[in-house]
């Protein structure tokens, strides 16, 4: 599969976007840019976890299951997360620690892998936690599942320990966008990174001229630093997000166009985004100088009727909402943004956080593009 530029889905290719820039590839210059509390066992664990070296974190893959057998191995892995690795725009902004998804042989990633498969399908997920030193679980939001692979390990009363594997299976009969996540100490795990996506393309489904997913999450990062070592204390009861992320990454490193997820169009796409909010808090996404219309909400379609021009959106936790838009701006760069914009911020510095842009191919070769690729670290 040929690599991508932009958020998952269906960017650009790589050649594709150096010939939009007019460039050789070279925009921007290197180096600018049960309980909830944890276990003396997961602290103990932090410690030896460090003294060996972590994989870092990728951008989120789409795994096309309808082409590998309608089934995939997701691994547990402890990796270091890097929202924003630049000095700009109150970087860098690090999570040193997260519990990361791995999809067969591919990168640990946070988000998860996007598991992609067709209407009335079955397929199997095997959580491998052969690696891990404490129990997870596979949750999958909106399918109708049997009860023994909910996910839920007081429910279910399975629970998949450190060192074992179990394999989960499934029929994809509702059709729609889907949140997967860990359900064994939800909250915990959850703010560890432990939480993707789900997508059921439904019977004749029509794709758009560009398509790409975006998944938003707030984080209290004091959790990742605790279980890395260091001096920080997490309190569920008093948490108190600091580090806002699209796709995992903070602004100006959601507009990279290989680390990132800026939404690429040209003139005239019809253009599909898939939203979900992994977090704990509501985000209403706003883009500018476009109007959308929600074609999907929560694995349902949403009538022709019920539909009308908007250009924000609340998005409640666990929510999913699939939006289209024609890309019929003046050709330019055009922010998208969570509009609690507290929320679009690296600490004390603002803009950052929680927003990318639409960026119209046309807009490539101007100077303007090019030092928002400094900003965002993109070194060609």
């Amino acid at each position: 599969m040929t690599p991508k530029i932009g958020a998952p889905g269906d960017g650009i290719t790589r050649r594709e976007f150096v010939a939009a820039t007019g460039t050789t590839g070279a925009v921007a210059a290197a180096g600018c840019m049960t309980t909830t509390d944890p276990t003396v066992e997961e602290r103990g664990n932090a410690a030896s976890t460090l003294s060996q070296s972590m994989p870092t974190t990728s951008p989120p893959e789409v795994v096309d299951l309808n082409e590998q057998g309608n089934s995939v191995t997701l691994k547990t892995v402890r990796a270091a997360h890097r929202a924003h690795p630049g000095e700009s725009m109150g970087g860098p902004v690090d999570l040193p620690m997260v519990w990361a998804w791995q999809a067969d042989d591919g990168d640990p990633s946070v988000p998860g892998p996007i598991l992609r498969i067709d209407e009335g399908s079955e397929f199997e997920v095997t959580l491998d936690n052969s690696e891990a030193q404490m129990p997870h679980t596979f949750h999958l939001h909106g399918i109708h599942k049997t009860w023994e692979n909910d996910g839920v390990p007081t429910t279910t009363g399975i629970t998949v320990g450190p060192g074992e594997t179990h394999t989960y299976e499934f029929t994809a009969n509702v059709p729609g966008t889907h949140i997967y996540h860990c359900h064994y100490q939800t909250p915990r795990h959850m703010e560890m990174g432990m939480y993707g996506t789900l997508r059921v393309d439904p019977q004749g489904y029509e794709p758009a001229d560009k398509e790409y997913f975006m998944t938003v999450k707030e984080w209290d990062s004091r959790l990742s630093r605790q279980l890395a070592g260091q001096d920080a204390t997490y309190d569920i009861t008093n948490r108190r997000p600091d580090v806002f992320t699209i796709n995992g990454k903070c602004a100006p490193r959601t507009l990279n166009p290989e680390d990132g997820s800026p939404i690429v169009v040209s003139s005239g796409d019809t253009v599909r985004l898939h939203w979900i909010n992994a977090g704990f808090r509501s985000h209403p996404l706003h883009m500018h100088n476009h109007r959308f219309e929600v074609v999907e909400r929560d694995g349902s379609q949403v009538p022709d009727a019920a539909r009308y021009k908007r250009d924000v959106q609340s998005v409640s936790p666990a929510e999913r909402y699939t939006v289209e838009f024609e890309a019929d701006a003046d050709p330019g760069i055009y922010l998208m943004h969570c509009h609690k914009v507290d929320h679009v911020r690296n600490g004390s510095s603002y803009p950052g956080g929680m927003l990318t842009g639409i960026v119209y191919e046309e807009a490539m070769d101007t100077d303007i593009f090019a030092d928002l690729m400094e900003y965002a670290g993109y070194e060609g």
